[in-house]
C-alpha cells in the first residue's frame, strides 16, 4: 500500500501558519541561512544538481532556469516572480501550501532571490484565494519584524523586498509571460516567445518565474542536500509531487507522494477509491488541459518520462477520477467552455475555434452514433488547427482532452 511521503506538506496541520515561531522551532529559515553563507553559485549549483523540475506543469529543469537568469546581464535589475494563479480545473495545491505554510514559500523565494541577484520578488496570486493572500502577507510582514525580508538579511549584506500582487481572475494569466503582461499593469495578452522571462521579462528585465510548490523544494534541497533529494523519485523526476485527487472518489484531497507514484494506488490506497467501490472507468490527468486515460493505464507511473511515453501528462498533478456512471460527454463540454470562456481573444484561432468547438460538442448530446463520432473526429481536426496556430498555451490545450478522449473513449462516448 503507498504511503504519503511528506516533504514540502511536512509541517501542514503541525505549525500555526501564522506562527513565524513556530515555522523557525521547526527548522524555518536555516536553508536561507546556509544559502548566504556560500555564494550564490553554489545555490544555483546545488539545485541543478538535484534534478528539479517544475512544478507548474511545463517540469522544465529548475536549476538550468536559474542559472539562465543569473547569468543574464549582470549588474543590472533581477526579479524573481513567484506564479501562484492556480487556475487549473482540479489543482489546489499550491493553495495548501500558502495556507498552512506560507514562510516555506517565503525562504524558497528569498533563496531563489539570492541565486539570481536578485532585490525584488513578487508573488502573483489567485485574487480568489482570499484566506491565501491574508496568511501570506502576514507572514510577509512577519518576517521583515524577525529579519529575512528587507535590508541586509541576517546581516549577509543581502536585501530583498517581496510584495503580493493578486490577479484579477483570468486562467490565460497561469502562463508565465501573459502574467508578466498582467503584473505591469497592462491587460493579460501573450507574449511571443522568445524571448523568455530569464532572458527579458518584467519590465524587461531578467526575471525567474517559478510554481508555489517549486519553490517550496528550495529550503530542503538546500539544508538536506542534492542527494537527499534524489534519494525519493526517479531518476528524470526525482523529489515528491503533490497530486489534487478529485472527482468520483471516497476520499478527495491533496496528497504528497514520491513522484513515479502509480495512478491505481493514488486513487485506490489514498483517495479511497471510487464513492461506488466499482473500477474507476477514466482519470483525467493534469485538469482541463491534460489528458483523458483509461483503466487499462491504472499501472501508470505518475512521472514525466513514463507520462510521455504512453500519451498522457502530469500536468499541474491534477487527477480528476471518473466512477463507471460518469458521462463523457457532459465532461468534455464542460471542458470546452471553460476554454472558450477563458480565451482573451487577442488571435483569431483561438478566440474562433474555442467557441466553434464547443458549439460542435452541445450537437453530441443530441446526435446519434455514427454522427458524435464525426462530431468528435471533426473537433479533433480543428483544435489541431488551433494549437499550432495559437500565439499561447492556451489555444494549445483543448487538443490534449479531445485527442486523448477519441483515442480511448470514441465508442464509449458514443453509445452514452
Amino acid at each position: 500500500m503507498i504511503k504519503e511521503k511528506r516533504i514540502i506538506l511536512g509541517s501542514s496541520g503541525r505549525i500555526n501558519p501564522c506562527s513565524i515561531i513556530d515555522y523557525i522551532d521547526a527548522g524555518g529559515y536555516r536553508a536561507l541561512a546556509r544559502a548566504l553563507e556560500g555564494n550564490p553559485e553554489r545555490v544555483v549549483d546545488e539545485v541543478i544538481a538535484s534534478g528539479l523540475r517544475g512544478r507548474g506543469g511545463a517540469g522544465f529543469p529548475t536549476g538550468v532556469k536559474n542559472q539562465t537568469a543569473s547569468g543574464t546581464h549582470p549588474g543590472i535589475t533581477h526579479y524573481v516572480v513567484c506564479n501562484a494563479d492556480e487556475g487549473e480545473p482540479g489543482t489546489f495545491k499550491d493553495r495548501i501550501i500558502m495556507e498552512t505554510n506560507p514562510h516555506l514559500l517565503i525562504e524558497g523565494i528569498v533563496i531563489s532571490g539570492y541565486a539570481v541577484a536578485s532585490g525584488k520578488g513578487y508573488i502573483y496570486i489567485r485574487g480568489e484565494y482570499y484566506d491565501s493572500i491574508n496568511k501570506l502577507q502576514s507572514a510577509i510582514n512577519q518576517a521583515y519584524e524577525k529579519g529575512y525580508l528587507g535590508n541586509n538579511i541576517l546581516g549577509s549584506g543581502f536585501s530583498f523586498d517581496l510584495e503580493i500582487k493578486p490577479g484579477a481572475g483570468s486562467y490565460l494569466c497561469g502562463e508565465e509571460l501573459t502574467l508578466l503582461e498582467s503584473l505591469e499593469g497592462k491587460r493579460g495578452y501573450p507574449r511571443i516567445k522568445p524571448p523568455f522571462p530569464a532572458e527579458k521579462g518584467l519590465w524587461g528585465q531578467p526575471t525567474l518565474v517559478n510554481n508555489v510548490e517549486t519553490l517550496a523544494n528550495i529550503p530542503g534541497i538546500i539544508v538536506n542536500g542534492s542527494s537527499w533529494y534524489r534519494s525519493a523519485g526517479t531518476e528524470r523526476t526525482p523529489g515528491t509531487k503533490i497530486f489534487t485527487i478529485s472527482g468520483d472518489v471516497a476520499l478527495p484531497g491533496c496528497y504528497e507522494v514520491e513522484a513515479g507514484a502509480i495512478l491505481n494506488d493514488l486513487i485506490n490506497d489514498l483517495a479511497g477509491g471510487t464513492r461506488d467501490g466499482k473500477p474507476w472507468k477514466a482519470a483525467l490527468l493534469g485538469g482541463a488541459a491534460g489528458t483523458f486515460v483509461p483503466y487499462s493505464f491504472a499501472d501508470l507511473s505518475m512521472c514525466y518520462e513514463r507520462l510521455k511515453e504512453r500519451g498522457a501528462t502530469l500536468g499541474s498533478g491534477a487527477v480528476i477520477v471518473m466512477g463507471s456512471e460518469r458521462k463523457f460527454i457532459p465532461m468534455i463540454q464542460s471542458i470546452l467552455r471553460f476554454f472558450k470562456h477563458e480565451s482573451c481573444g487577442k488571435c483569431v484561432p483561438c478566440r474562433i475555434g474555442t467557441t466553434y468547438i464547443h458549439e460542435r460538442s452541445m450537437e453530441l448530446s443530441v446526435a446519434g452514433h455514427d454522427e458524435r463520432i464525426a462530431i468528435l473526429d471533426d473537433m479533433v481536426i480543428h483544435a489541431r488547427q488551433i494549437a499550432k496556430s495559437s500565439l499561447c498555451p492556451l489555444g494549445q490545450s483543448p487538443i490534449l482532452p479531445l485527442e486523448t478522449l477519441q483515442r480511448h473513449f470514441s465508442e464509449a462516448m458514443a453509445t452514452e
